[in-house]
């Protein structure tokens, strides 16, 4: 089975926690570590899920913030199926073969 993992960005929570509140505070936290983002870059940084980051941009965060990169990334699994049986015992759920079926213009 495959594994499709996620993950949760705790940037928000890492602020709360340190008293920071508004999105705009970190801009210039950033530019003195030499990481020049927008007022709406930071805000989308704090706000969504990152799908991408620079290196640069994560070392800032962590030396502001004075943690790791685990305590702003927290790994998940996100397609986790769990079976239920009549005995009440759980586990993955079986994956079904399917034969493919190739259609061609023309053919039924």
């Amino acid at each position: 089975m495959i594994r499709k993992m996620g993950y949760e960005w705790r940037l928000r929570q890492t602020m709360a926690e340190q008293g920071m509140f508004q999105t705009s505070d970190l801009v210039p936290l950033l530019a003195e570590r030499g990481v020049t983002l927008s007022r709406e870059q930071v805000y989308r940084l704090v706000t969504q899920p990152p799908q991408r980051m620079s290196m640069d941009t994560l070392v800032a965060l962590c030396d502001i913030f004075g943690c790791t990169p685990n305590d702003l990334i927290k790994p998940l699994v996100v397609n986790a199926q769990v079976r239920k049986t009549a005995d009440g015992e759980t586990g993955p759920l079986p994956l079904k073969e399917r034969r493919t079926q190739i259609r061609r213009p023309g053919r039924p």
